[in-house]
Parts: C-alpha cells; sequence; structure tokens
C-alpha cells in the first residue's frame, strides 16, 4: 500500500500545477459577471412572482372565489 501522505502530497502538487495553467478573471471581469448575474436573477424573480400572482387570480376567478 503507498504511503498516504506521499499520494496527499502527489495529489496537491498536481492540482497546484493544475491552477496555475488556468485563465482568471480580473476583478473587473469578475464584477460585471457580478452584476450580470444579480440582475438576472432580480429580473427572473420578478417575472416567476408575476405569473404565480396571475395564475392565482385566474384559479380565483375560475373557482369563483373572489
Amino acid at each position: 500500500m503507498k504511503n498516504p501522505i506521499v499520494a496527499i502530497q502527489k495529489l496537491y502538487n498536481e492540482t497546484v500545477s493544475e491552477l496555475k495553467k488556468c485563465s482568471w478573471p480580473t476583478r473587473r471581469e469578475l464584477y460585471d459577471s457580478t452584476i450580470v448575474v444579480v440582475s438576472s436573477l432580480i429580473i427572473l424573480t420578478l417575472f416567476v412572482s408575476v405569473v404565480d400572482w396571475l395564475c392565482e387570480v385566474a384559479v380565483r376567478f375560475i373557482t369563483g372565489s373572489m
């Protein structure tokens, strides 16, 4: 059986090596992407809320419980 310490060290070294090859976003790119995600989330939340409310109104109208 392999020494677990050696296996962990090898995994760590390989992970660090692969992470150095990654292309990391700049602060500005990260900020812009965050704004897009948060804006999309707000818009989608509003859309789903309006559709839910309209469905509720329709069901109440159909069942006559208004």
